[in-house]
């Protein structure tokens, strides 16, 4: 047992040994602050951290107290950059950054075409928010057609409105009888100019000549002006192909005329087709043949099942083909045997 004069003294060096401890300055924080900076800091005295501007604390502890040892607690604490919202999107443009903390800078760029309206750059700032607002892309205007040809070229616009923007067409028209010479339609492009503009030349073309077995019709000896026109017409049992009017085209020349088709004889004397959906006799019913385009059907016969079927011709410019297995009847013939017409229709 210690004698009361003993613990006096033991707890008197006690005190005399503690009163001589006292903390250094705290640990730094990179990007951070202490709120009381000493040189030294008595023993329970309390510090606390703030981050810079522009920085914000992990789940580290930001306060600490200097122990009786001497000695701070083990600093946890780390300052991180503050960060920013994804930017944008930026409708047809594009956003370049590598990152997007604190003080970090983005570019803004548009697609070809498109104007840059507002900043090109933006910052990162302490509040996590981006500078300036976000810019857009705007498209690019062209100006109307410079037009000097005393109104005989006139355009319209393909949509409404009195401004043409980036990818607008327009389209052009000249005063008759002039002729448009170039594109009918003129886009605006990425750098504010117009893809080309036409022009108007007075074109003509020379009196149309007439068509092998056929005719024009009410034409006149004269010159003729672009993108006027004659018409054409056949013969009696001449077909016409192709198109019915020849019109001047732009390059001085009249466009494809048409052409007049024959007829066609039947290459039999005696024999029983099938015209229109109906039995005809070629002797009595198509003496005259038939026109162009037209077909008439053969009957053949099978023999191996004693039936008949039809095999179709077409007329072509006069000349009409026979199918192979079509026989002409010959005057005994057609008195024993049974004529194809007559049988009985073979099946499918």
């Amino acid at each position: 047992m210690f004698s009361p004069a003993l613990s006096v003294c033991l707890l008197a060096l006690t005190h005399c040994a503690l009163a001589g401890k006292v903390c250094p300055r705290p640990p730094e924080v990179q990007f951070a602050t202490v709120d009381v900076s000493k040189s030294v800091y008595e023993v329970g005295e309390q510090i606390e951290y703030t981050c810079r501007p522009g920085f914000v604390p992990n789940s580290g502890q930001r306060r600490y107290t200097c122990l009786p040892t001497g000695r701070w607690p083990l600093n946890t604490l780390l300052c991180l950059p503050q960060r920013c919202p994804s930017p944008g999107p930026l409708q047809h443009g594009k956003i370049d950054f590598t990152d997007s903390y604190y003080q970090s800078s983005i570019s803004f760029s548009c697609e070809p075409g498109y104007n840059l309206v507002g900043t090109r750059t933006s910052q990162c700032m302490a509040d996590g928010k981006w500078s300036g607002s976000l810019p857009q892309c705007q498209p690019v205007t062209c100006a109307p057609p410079s037009l000097s040809e005393f109104g005989v070229l006139s355009y319209r616009r393909l949509k409404p409105g009195n401004v043409s923007t980036f990818l607008d067409t327009i389209t052009f028209e000249c005063l008759p009888p002039l002729a448009l010479i170039g594109n009918e339609t003129a886009t605006c492009m990425a750098n504010g100019n117009w893809s080309g503009i036409p022009e108007c030349r007075s074109v003509t073309c020379p009196t149309p000549t007439g068509i092998e077995n056929g005719f024009i019709n009410f034409a006149v000896r004269r010159i003729y002006h672009y993108n006027e026109s004659v018409s054409y017409g056949c013969q009696p049992s001449y077909v016409l192909d192709g198109p019915k009017e020849s019109r001047c085209e732009k390059t001085g020349n009249w466009s494809i005329k048409p052409t007049c088709k024959g007829p066609c004889k039947i290459p039999v004397k005696k024999a029983v087709v099938l015209y229109n959906g109906e039995k005809k006799r070629v002797q009595n019913d198509l003496k005259e043949g038939i026109q162009h385009g037209e077909t008439i059907s053969f009957y053949c016969k099978n023999k191996e099942k004693s039936c008949a079927y039809t095999v179709a011709a077409q007329c072509v410019d006069g000349n009409l083909t026979l199918p192979s297995c079509f026989k002409e009847r010959g005057f005994f013939s057609s008195l024993v045997k049974k004529d194809p017409s007559d049988m009985t229709p073979c099946e499918d």
